[in-house]
C-alpha cells in the first residue's frame, strides 16, 4: 500500500461496508483496501476499494498480505458478531477474535510498526449493571461472544502497552441500520413488517425477549465514531461508542410498527430467546465525546425508517 493507505478487515460485513462508504466520502484521497473472505460486497457503494481475500486465521497469509502492502491505518472489524450463535460455536468465536487479532497485530509489529490500529471490541465485555457504564467499569462477560471480545480487547491493550504499537480500542454498543442481517432483532422486525406489508408473510411476527433494554445507535454514526477515534483516540486507551441511554426492545418495535400501515400480531418464538440475556446494557459516551467531539446524532426514528425502507426495497427487488 502507498503512503496514506487504509485497511479495513471484515470489510464485507455490516459495519465494515458502512465504514468503507464513510471513508470513501470523507477521505476521498485515501487509498482504501478491504479484506474479506466473502464475495458479497453489495453494501459497499464505493468502486475504488481494492479488495483482497485474506483468512485471518491463516497467520502466514496475514503476514504476507501486510508485508506485501504495509498500511498506515488499520480498522480491525473482522470477526463474528451474533451473540446467540456464540453459544453453539464458542471455540470458533474465540479463534477468530483472539487468534485472528493476534495474527494481525504480530504482522503489524513485524512489517508495519508505525501503523495506527483501531481494534473493535464490544460493550458487552462489561459486568452487568443497571446504569450506563464507563470504560473503567468492572469487566464481566456473560456469553461466549462477550468472552471472546474481552480477550481480543485485552490482547490489543497489552500490545499497545508492551509492544509499543499504536493501538486504540473501540467498545461499540448495539448498532443497527440498513444492511444488517435479519438474524439481529431490529432487522428481523423490519424484514417481517416488510414481508407482511407485501403479502408474502401472514400478519404474525415472531419475536424474542422484548423486555431487554439496549443502548442503540445508528451504524452510520458508529463508523463515524471509529473514524474519529482513528484521528484523535489516545494510544492504549479504550472508548465506548454509544448513545448513552437504553431503550426497551418493545419500545423499539412499537416505533417500527408505527411506521407501517400493516396490522401485526406478535408471537414469542422460543428459538429467539438467548440462554443468558442481559436485562440492561448501556454505555457512558463521555470519554469519546470529550476527546474526539463525536456523538451519536442520527435520530432513532430515522434509523428505523431507513431500515424498514431497506427491507421494502430488498423484497421488491426479489419479486
Amino acid at each position: 500500500m502507498p503512503q496514506g493507505s487504509t485497511l479495513v478487515t471484515g470489510a464485507a460485513g455490516f459495519a465494515g461496508a458502512h465504514l468503507l462508504n464513510h471513508l470513501s466520502r470523507t477521505t476521498p484521497a485515501q487509498v482504501l483496501h478491504g479484506w474479506a473472505r466473502s464475495s458479497a460486497r453489495s453494501g459497499v457503494t464505493s468502486a475504488s476499494v481494492r479488495w483482497s481475500s485474506v483468512d485471518m486465521l491463516d497467520a502466514n497469509a496475514v503476514h504476507r498480505a501486510i508485508a506485501d502492502a504495509p498500511p498506515t491505518e488499520v480498522y480491525h472489524l473482522a470477526g463474528a458478531s451474533h451473540t446467540g450463535a456464540s453459544w453453539q460455536q464458542p471455540a470458533a468465536y474465540l479463534e477468530i477474535h483472539v487468534s485472528g487479532t493476534h495474527h494481525l497485530l504480530e504482522a503489524i509489529r513485524a512489517h508495519a510498526p508505525m501503523c495506527r490500529v483501531l481494534v473493535i471490541s464490544s460493550g458487552m465485555i462489561y459486568r452487568p449493571q443497571d446504569h450506563p457504564v464507563s470504560e473503567d467499569a468492572a469487566l464481566g462477560p456473560v456469553s461466549p461472544y462477550a468472552l471472546s471480545k474481552l480477550a481480543e480487547d485485552q490482547l490489543a491493550l497489552y500490545a499497545a502497552a508492551h509492544d509499543n504499537l499504536d493501538i486504540v480500542v473501540a467498545r461499540p454498543f448495539n448498532h443497527i441500520g440498513p444492511g444488517q442481517a435479519p438474524t439481529f432483532a431490529a432487522s428481523s422486525f423490519a424484514r417481517q413488517i416488510a414481508e407482511i406489508e407485501s403479502g408474502t408473510k401472514p400478519g404474525t411476527m415472531a419475536v424474542g425477549n422484548l423486555d431487554a433494554a439496549r443502548d442503540i445507535s445508528d451504524v452510520r454514526d458508529v463508523v463515524a465514531g471509529y473514524a474519529a477515534l482513528m484521528q484523535s483516540g489516545r494510544t492504549g486507551a479504550a472508548y465506548n461508542v454509544c448513545r448513552g441511554e437504553a431503550l426497551r426492545m418493545s419500545d423499539l418495535l412499537d416505533q417500527l410498527l408505527a411506521l407501517s400501515p400493516a396490522r401485526v400480531d406478535l408471537v414469542q418464538d422460543p428459538a429467539r430467546l438467548r440462554p443468558n440475556d442481559l436485562p440492561f446494557l448501556a454505555g457512558n459516551p463521555e470519554r469519546i465525546q470529550t476527546e474526539t467531539g463525536w456523538s451519536a446524532e442520527i435520530p432513532l426514528q430515522q434509523t428505523l425508517s431507513d431500515l424498514l425502507d431497506h427491507w421494502r426495497r430488498a423484497l421488491a427487488t426479489a419479486h
